[in-house]
């Protein structure tokens, strides 16, 4: 009995040592899931429950990573909190703690994004994990800056002009081409703290590629000399 306990216990180290060297390339894949499933949710009509659990999936990923282990277990802990919350106020249909719920992801996220940064800019050596790492500090921006509009909207209606309703995947949709800069121009920010917003995540998404190839290029470089 003692042996299959050691056992399973071997078996669970290991694969937590796996998920650990691949824990940036497992994050970036699973935020481009999300990306993708925004759109053909909101197709399907299953509301936002489901995009709620992708974007649960996602924040738990993303802050795993993230500093010490004690930093780790009080992030663990807050999200745990923010999803129980999340969860039974929507049960109750408590839309202002929803919101509330939603942006303690979001600032979360942020924080997580700044961890992956941190760990891509410190790499003496350019691996993948480093480059996994950079790509999913810009889709978590992306994704959790689309929370910040959905919470915005639904704390103050016609924060966003659009033909439709104004759902999670739209907001998420709004905040990658913002962060890209295309500028489509069918979803409009109308009050100040959205255009905020949105400048903000603009001038951030140019200035994080920008550096972000910089950075790359000169720790390559000094890899050749």
């Amino acid at each position: 009995m003692s042996e299959v306990i050691d056992d399973r216990a071997g078996g669970l180290a290991a694969l937590g040592s796996v998920y650990f060297q691949r824990r940036y390339a497992i994050l970036f894949y699973s935020l481009l899931l999300t990306i993708a499933a925004g759109p053909l949710v909101a197709s399907v009509g299953l509301g936002t429950h489901l995009i709620d659990w992708f974007l649960a999936v996602n924040l738990l990923a993303a802050v795993i990573p993230v500093g010490n282990r004690n930093e780790r277990l009080l992030l663990l802990f807050i999200v745990i909190v923010a999803l129980i919350l999340r969860l039974a106020t929507g049960w109750l249909n408590q839309a202002t703690l929803v919101a509330a719920s939603r942006m303690i992801w979001a600032v979360i996220a942020l924080i997580a994004a700044g961890g992956a940064l941190s760990f891509a800019f410190r790499a003496r050596s350019i691996d993948r994990e480093h480059v996994y790492a950079a790509l999913s500090a810009y889709l978590l921006a992306g994704v959790f800056f689309g929370s910040f509009y959905w919470v915005l909207e639904e704390i103050q209606p016609g924060s966003f002009t659009l033909s439709g309703d104004f759902s999670p995947s739209s907001a998420i949709y709004f905040s990658f081409v913002t962060l890209a800069t295309l500028g489509y121009g069918d979803i409009v920010p109308r009050t100040e703290v959205a255009r905020g917003l949105a400048v903000v995540e603009g001038v951030g998404g140019q200035l994080f590629l920008a550096v972000l190839i910089a950075r790359l290029v000169s720790v390559y470089a000094r890899g050749k000399e």
